[in-house]
């Protein structure tokens, strides 16, 4: 299993481990999230490693989950889009039969919801509840067939 780290104060970098072993793998936090429509917009392994995907619309969700991990004191964590090498069969595979574990060892299960809108309003404004409510409940997230395992 590899990892995804954050680094630095000011500036967040994130890097990629090395394949852990179950008995060296720190705390971490695990990303549960929707692929993008066009699945050229995720980043991949290969462009973590280059930080070449730094420009696609999927390398928010990775600096979301950064983020969150920061603000919980993780300085380790695991997004299936980039931390698996998908042109390697047996490692697919391999993280296929283990996602439900990874997830049950994770310290942290972030989850991201770009189609669910949060604005701040008057506490006394009780539509801004129902709006949100609305969203979270129509959230393409729930759609998947992972949601109930992760």
């Amino acid at each position: 299993m590899r990892l995804l780290r954050w680094t630095g104060q000011n500036q967040m970098n994130i890097s990629l481990t090395r394949d852990l072993h179950d008995d060296e793998r720190p705390p971490y936090a695990i990303l549960s999230h929707t692929w993008a429509r066009d699945n050229n917009q995720e980043v991949t392994l290969a462009e973590v490693e280059t930080a070449e995907g730094q420009q696609k619309l999927g390398y928010e969700k990775i600096r979301f989950c950064a983020e969150q991990a920061k603000k919980d004191g993780i300085s380790h964590f695991w997004v299936d889009t980039c931390c698996i090498d998908k042109t390697n069969h047996v490692e697919l595979s391999e993280a296929i039969t283990s996602m439900y574990r990874w997830y049950q060892q994770a310290e942290k299960c972030y989850v991201y919801l770009p189609d669910v809108s949060y604005l701040q309003h008057d506490h006394g404004d009780d539509n801004a509840q129902s709006v949100w409510e609305s969203s979270f409940r129509t959230s393409r997230w729930f759609t998947r067939g992972w949601t109930l395992p992760e």
